[in-house]
């Protein structure tokens, strides 16, 4: 991956919008692959700060969620 894609990864992850699926359809990446390119790129303390955040967000997986009516112009769908 390029440090483009990695960047993008990151900022979708931290968007509390936008669901693990759409990263898995832009990137291919599904949830725990994700959480390896956090854990991988941020310092510890951001990782945990962000894995703290997301545990549980009910708006981080399409099936949970309602929440359709944001779209970053970078996604896909």
């Amino acid at each position: 991956m390029t440090t483009r894609q990695i960047d993008r990864i990151i900022e979708m992850a931290w968007e509390d919008r936008t669901p693990f699926e759409a990263i898995e359809y832009q990137f291919g990446l599904k949830e725990n692959d994700v959480r390896e390119v956090m854990r991988n790129n941020l310092k510890r303390s951001s990782f945990e700060l962000w894995r703290k955040r997301v545990k549980g967000r009910k708006t981080k997986h399409q099936k949970t969620s309602p929440a359709n009516r944001f779209r970053s112009q970078n996604q896909k769908l």
